[in-house]
């Protein structure tokens, strides 16, 4: 059932948002009275198809994963002497790369209106409000305080631990950086600066924060068993509801060292109280759903509400906050994919469609302003993606039309045909090793 709500989830937010980008191409070309074929939203077999009163055919088609403009064009077709006016091509280089460049403009802009309506309904999230520091970390060395929450990562304003998270990241192969932080529930800001030249992050085991030995506030888990799963080692090893788990190995243990000890896949020497009681037993785990499980549930103490907070503004100012997250996630997504060409991030953290498939189920199963927040991001990816400089792309049709500005001729075809080929190529490598990885993770 999770599979199919995941690929339902990826397939609508995808189709949403090539419509998205294909209508901004669409929209720009009847605006510059380009000709317009057909508006497809995925490719193969025709499921729907309808004909506006210009001619323009809409179609939506089995394969949800892209979409296309097709326009009027001297280069693809024979076109009668009335219509070329109407030609893509014989329109301006200004006009034509006003429709090329309105596609990822219409992602940008769908980012906006996403996290408008995401502010203007509200959107629950934690303050970073920093609860311990690991031993011999970089944060350890930095000497942050607990009880004090990041209000800016290098002048970047940090709302939330999400808002943390993204800005440290982009930070990767930087020298140091600044935190501002403030103790918990006052207005007195001091600095803190992170050296970050032995820094090691893996974005796909842990959080930015968490490599750098930073622990956020979060519920407390208390080591009472609250639920035991039927025919479970710990069912079968005498554990009731209710049991406390005092010490492991003459040693107190909390539940992040207990879990670890689990997947170690070893027998767990046990001291248990039980009204009052202690006795010892040994807990053996089963290997289970591809990892070592014991089958019991600690009990969750929620957190305070005095770290909650719920972002939410009137609609105006719910805009501003949408185009500046957007400028934000943009500016980030950017500086990240830059530090994946100098080596800085390993390519091994691209991800395909399977993890977006995976994103896609898990934010929709949370709630509407969850997987808005997901289509905004994938929206804003997607908007730089095409951007560039690949010939199979927007931004490599903008760098034509850029070099025919200059030279005041278009690029020859034979040239343009080369780059085709060469731009599809790369593109098929960089999509099969996102694949790859989406694989490996799996």
């Amino acid at each position: 059932m999770s599979f199919l709500w995941s690929l339902l989830s990826f397939i609508i937010a995808i189709s949403v948002l090539v419509s998205v980008h294909e209508y901004g191409h669409f929209w720009a070309a009847r605006k510059c009275g380009i000709k317009v074929h057909r508006f497809s939203i995925g490719f193969g077999k025709v499921l729907w198809r309808k004909v506006d009163k210009h001619g323009t055919e809409f179609v939506v088609s089995m394969l949800p994963l892209g979409g296309y403009v097709k326009m009027l064009d001297e280069r693809n077709e024979e076109v009668p002497e009335a219509l070329k006016s109407r030609a893509f091509n014989n329109k301006s280089v200004l006009q034509r790369a006003f429709v090329v460049i309105a596609g990822p403009l219409a992602n940008f802009l769908f980012a906006i209106v996403a996290y408008w309506a995401i502010y203007t309904i509200g959107i629950p999230s934690v303050k970073p409000v920093i609860s311990a520091v690991q031993p011999q970390s970089i944060a350890a060395q930095a000497q942050l305080p607990v009880d004090s929450q990041i209000v800016a990562v290098d002048g970047t304003a940090t709302p939330d631990w999400e808002t943390v998270n993204m800005v440290l990241a982009s930070k990767l192969g930087n020298r140091q950086v600044q935190l501002t932080l403030t103790p918990f529930g006052e207005n007195t800001e001091f600095r803190k600066t992170l050296e970050l030249s032995r820094w090691k992050y893996d974005p796909e085991k842990e959080s930015a924060f968490g490599s750098l030995g930073i622990e956020p506030v979060s519920g407390k888990v208390e080591m009472k068993i609250s639920k035991i799963m039927e025919h479970s080692p710990a069912q079968k090893a005498g554990l009731q509801i209710g049991d406390m788990i005092r010490q492991s190995d003459g040693e107190e243990i909390n539940w992040q060292a207990f879990v670890k000890l689990v997947q170690q896949g070893k027998s767990i020497p046990l001291q248990i109280e039980r009204e009052g009681v202690l006795f010892d037993v040994i807990l053996t785990p089963e290997f289970t759903d591809k990892r070592w499980l014991v089958g019991i549930s600690p009990t969750f103490e929620p957190l305070n509400d005095k770290y909650r907070s719920e972002l939410k503004y009137d609609m105006l100012e719910a805009l501003q906050k949408g185009v500046e997250k957007t400028a934000q996630l943009s500016w980030l997504t950017i500086k990240v994919i830059g530090k994946l060409f100098s080596g800085d991030l390993s390519l091994n953290n691209l991800s395909g469609p399977i993890s977006i498939a995976k994103g896609a189920g898990m934010s929709s199963s949370i709630g509407l302003v969850y997987y808005l927040s997901f289509m905004a991001l994938i929206s804003v990816n997607l908007g730089i993606m095409n951007l560039f400089p690949l010939p199979v792309l927007d931004g490599g049709h903008l760098i034509f039309l850029a070099a025919e500005g200059i030279m005041r001729k278009p690029v020859s075809e034979r040239i343009q045909n080369i780059g085709y080929r060469i731009g599809a190529i790369l593109l098929l490598m960089l999509t099969a090793f996102a694949l790859f990885n989406d694989f490996l993770r799996l």
